[in-house]
């Protein structure tokens, strides 16, 4: 079942698209909790924190299968690992249609998250796999990131369709299930690149958790969490914050999320060009520090300038997270590709639930959501400056090269 790099490498394009659209996919379902939410509050009778769980579900499990299930990308392969989670999320998404209590609900969000993690670290290896350098490692994330992106707001659009025809929301996720079968057939049609020999003999979720002591996988990690810290304020609280809004530009505080879904979908494919034309320290510090000033200046100006500047960030924050998470992975040896982006994608969720929480807690202790977004301007601030550190010194450099020199030079 196996095939060589070069066999693999004869339509390494038709591989790309099946990776864009498994992003794609999967985003339609995670980022329309949002719209969700208020309707799952109306018909279960619930509390904020309550309904929640539909995000926190779903990005715990993601976490877990990363970090837990991450090292089977390495071990069982990419193709493989990609097929079995795309298995198991057909299944939870099929399952919603039939569902009809809360918990149900919560516990296929949960389930389906694992089945992320493991289909999204085994893409992640993937990736490495058809890259011919670390350059085109990074500028191919940017671009499954920006699919990701239309996902992100494909999937909402779907939901306020069904509920506007008096339709249920369930049915996104039959969608979903009806695309991620189409993938399924895809993916066991193409012939994937063979997993490193090295990988194989690695067969224990210990290689995982080892890269929780590893300096790099860390760095990255930390840098990855102040990032989402930061975009999760503007797809979980932004609405909220903007609520209140009266002024000249009302109609785009009502649509100011799907203003920055789109400019963060935008920006991907614009990062994958710019990358292209600068180096990744440079791109990384003026994007984080183009960030920390949209942040100040709504916190500085209030909601009437907030409505203008939180969506346009969006811009600044698409090439952030692929670009990170590239040049994380990209630091390790391709057999270890699964494990490193297992840890990532942990940190990645664990941000993912604390930030928005954190700042619900500090907007209800002191009554208005600006005061969460101090929060989040301060992780900005500190993003920005770890960007900057990182452009002046440049820590991975070596490393980067190393790998460069080791994995890439025959592909």
């Amino acid at each position: 079942m196996t095939q060589t790099v070069s066999d693999a490498s004869r339509d390494p394009r038709l591989i790309r698209i099946l990776t864009y659209l498994m992003f794609m996919m999967f985003a339609m379902t995670t980022d329309s909790v949002g719209v969700i939410i208020p309707h799952v509050i109306k018909t279960f009778d619930l509390g904020m924190a309550a309904a929640g769980s539909f995000h926190y579900a779903s990005m715990t499990g993601i976490a877990l299968g990363g970090v837990c299930l991450g090292f089977l990308a390495d071990r069982l392969g990419r193709k493989a690992t990609i097929v079995l989670g795309l298995v198991a999320f057909a299944v939870t998404a099929f399952l919603f249609a039939v569902g009809k209590d809360f918990g149900f609900f919560v516990a296929l969000l949960f389930l389906s998250g694992l089945a992320i993690g493991v289909f999204k670290t085994g893409a992640l290896a993937l990736i490495g796999d058809i890259s011919s350098s670390t350059r085109a490692h990074t500028a191919t994330m940017n671009m499954v990131e920006g699919f990701f992106g239309l996902g992100a707001i494909i999937g909402p659009a779907i939901v306020t369709a069904l509920l506007a025809q008096g339709a249920s929301w369930k049915w996104l996720y039959v969608i979903a299930g009806v695309l991620c079968v189409l993938l399924i057939i895809a993916a066991l049609n193409v012939r994937y690149p063979q997993t490193p020999p090295a990988a194989q003999q690695k067969l224990d979720p210990r290689v995982t958790l080892a890269m929780f002591g590893n300096p790099y996988a860390l760095a990255f990690s930390f840098a990855i969490m102040l990032y989402v810290g930061v975009e999760t304020a503007i797809y979980v609280w932004m609405p909220t914050l903007l609520a209140d809004y009266k002024g000249p530009a009302v109609l785009l505080a009502a649509y100011a999320l799907s203003v920055f879904f789109i400019l963060r979908a935008a920006g991907r494919f614009l990062g994958a060009w710019l990358l292209n034309r600068l180096s990744w320290t440079q791109v990384v510090a003026i994007c984080s520090v183009a960030i920390l000033v949209c942040f100040t200046a709504a916190l500085a100006g209030g909601r009437a300038v907030a409505v203008f500047s939180l969506p346009i960030s969006g811009l600044f924050m698409s090439v952030l997270y692929p670009t990170i998470n590239s040049k994380g992975i990209s630091c390790f040896p391709k057999a270890e590709h699964g494990s490193v982006s297992g840890v990532i994608l942990f940190f990645t969720c664990v941000s993912a639930v604390i930030s928005p929480w954190m700042m619900g807690l500090i907007s209800d202790r002191f009554g208005d959501a600006a005061y969460g977004f101090a929060l989040a301007t301060g992780l900005a601030g500190l993003l920005a400056g770890l960007a900057v550190v990182n452009l002046v010194f440049d820590p991975s450099r070596h490393r980067l090269a190393a790998r460069e020199g080791l994995d890439y030079a025959e592909t």
